[in-house]
């Protein structure tokens, strides 16, 4: 789990991600991931899991399940920022979680 915050006094996070990864031998067998700060309420990517199933533990399925989260995504203004935030934190999970 991951929460990026402005600051540490900050008890929100401006994004979230938690992910349980299963991963052999450079090679991710499940992922189930979360994020929050994106929306309303939390929720899973069920496409961006489908991505990683099966797939090399590698900078491109990382971006591949990134791509499957933030498939239309749009800021409003003062909230722009997000889009690349998630897609930072999300591949920085994911390295750590398959890391051997």
């Amino acid at each position: 789990y991951r929460k990026v915050r402005d600051r540490a006094s900050y008890a929100f996070a401006l994004v979230s991600v938690a992910a349980i990864v299963d991963s052999t031998r450079g090679r991710i067998r499940s992922a189930r991931l979360a994020f929050g700060g994106l929306a309303l309420k939390p929720w899973r990517a069920p496409q961006a899991e489908e991505k990683l199933v099966d797939a090399s533990a590698d900078t491109a399925t990382f971006n591949a399940a990134a791509n499957a989260v933030l498939d239309g995504a749009r800021g409003f203004g003062g909230n722009d920022f997000k889009i690349p935030l998630t897609r930072r934190t999300l591949h920085s999970v994911l390295a750590e979680t398959t890391r051997t």
